[in-house]
Formats: structure tokens, C-alpha cells, sequence
């Protein structure tokens, strides 16, 4: 198997908004918990918000197979 072809498996995840949300959100929770001085609430609502964004992200993709959503 080529470098190439590992390489472009290992991004094609990456094309997904959801998967991008969600490895920001962890990115970013880690950073908070870790690397930043902040409280356990602000990582909370850091998590919030990203499911948040994946459940609507879900909730768009489902309407759009519906025939019911606009384009």
C-alpha cells in the first residue's frame, strides 16, 4: 500500500463537517482542561456547543434526504 493511498484514508474522515466539529471540540476541551487555566463550566459549555452543531449538522443531513428540505 502506497504512502499516498494510507495518507488519503487516513484524511477522507476529515471531509465530514461533523468529524471536523467534533475534533475541534476535543481539541479544544483538551486545551481548556489542560493547557488553560479556565473552570470545569467553560469546558462543559465548550462540549455543549459542539454537540450542538453536530446534532444540527445530523438534523440538516436528515432534511435533505427527506425531499421535504430546500436546496
Amino acid at each position: 500500500m502506497s504512502l499516498q493511498l494510507v495518507f488519503r484514508r487516513l484524511m477522507r474522515p476529515l471531509a465530514s463537517r461533523k468529524v471536523r466539529v467534533a475534533l475541534a471540540t476535543v481539541i479544544v476541551a483538551f486545551a481548556a482542561e489542560f493547557g488553560l487555566k479556565v473552570s470545569g463550566e467553560l469546558v462543559l459549555t465548550i462540549l455543549g456547543v459542539g454537540v450542538s452543531l453536530i446534532l444540527g449538522i445530523a438534523h440538516e443531513d436528515a432534511g435533505r434526504w427527506s425531499g421535504r428540505g430546500s436546496k
